[in-house]
């Protein structure tokens, strides 16, 4: 059963920074629930209003649905009721739905409805499948507009009108027009959370569209430097929130566009770096080089 309702879930995850904790694997790519919970204990252990579990830095892209639950569980046993457990709702309509039920029965808080895979959608067709998750659960749902699932401004006032356990918007595009025309129509019905990648990059600007919080990725291997970089731009502390990133981001951004996909390889090789254990990314991702994990550890040094 979960521990928020769905209200009680956006007031939460508008107040504080939101973890994203890899899902770690073993050499031969199965799911390492040992040391995946010994990661969640060590995240919990700091401030965060919310877990988000499967997400794309967890490579839920990359896991069954037999997997997905394996992972949800886990991180509802470790750290239900303390923190939100936000489990992933993916694939198609059908598909989504029922991990959604999944969720729920496995006692997560609330979802992350990602968008469906490969096929591209009109606003109707979005509409319907996001009303088709929110109607398939009584968990809180935010929904992830990014790649072929943008949703406009009318789409999130439909939605927001249709679903009252529609209680957040996660934006992958960065669209400012968009972004402000949905806070203009709906204001603060909704929790609205920053999705693009290493959302610190953009976290100030995005604050002053109603953006609260943001997903941190960085959070899994730096997590105090992820904590005060938030409390720097809840601040509007513009002067402290460039130097870190001058100091961090930039030469952290400079590896992780080497690659596509880094942006959740160079996560995993930050846990190494810090001196836990990342492990491996499952195909069709690729792990750092040697070189770049050199490199990025150096970094981690630097700002430690």
């Amino acid at each position: 059963m979960p521990s928020f309702s769905p209200h009680e879930l956006a007031t939460q995850l508008k107040s504080g920074l939101l973890s994203f904790p890899v899902t770690h694997f073993t050499e031969d790519l199965r799911f390492d629930e040992a040391r995946y919970r010994e990661h969640l204990a060590w995240l919990s252990s700091f401030p965060v209003a919310g877990l988000f579990t499967a997400g794309g830095t967890g490579e839920g892209f990359s896991l069954t649905s037999a997997e997905i639950d394996q992972v949800v569980r886990a991180a509802v046993d470790q750290v239900g009721g303390r923190l939100p457990v936000v489990a992933p709702a993916t694939g198609g309509t059908a598909n989504a739905v029922a991990q959604a039920q999944a969720a729920e029965a496995a006692g997560a808080d609330g979802l992350l409805l990602m968008p469906p895979y490969l096929t591209e959608a009109g606003q109707a067709g979005l509409i319907e499948h996001v009303s088709a998750v929110c109607r398939g659960t009584g968990l809180g749902v935010v929904v992830y507009s990014r790649a072929n699932a943008v949703l406009t401004d009318r789409s999130v006032e439909i939605l927001a009108d249709r679903n009252a356990n529609l209680v957040g918007f996660k934006d992958g595009v960065g669209n400012i027009e968009n972004l402000a025309r949905i806070y203009a129509g709906v204001g603060d019905r909704l929790a609205y959370i920053g999705g693009l990648p290493t959302a610190e990059t953009f976290a100030l600007p995005l604050l002053q569209l109603g953006m609260s919080t943001y997903s941190s990725a960085i959070f899994n291997f730096v997590p105090q430097f992820a904590l005060d970089f938030y409390a720097d731009v809840r601040a509007q502390d513009r002067e402290a929130v460039y130097r870190r990133i001058r100091e961090f981001v930039v030469p952290y951004l400079d590896i992780r566009d080497r690659e596509k996909g880094y942006a959740v390889s160079v996560i995993k090789a930050g846990l190494t770096a810090a001196g836990r254990h990342g492990g491996p990314v499952r195909p069709p991702l690729q792990n750092l080089t040697e070189d770049e994990l050199a490199e990025l550890t150096a970094l981690v040094n630097k700002i430690s």
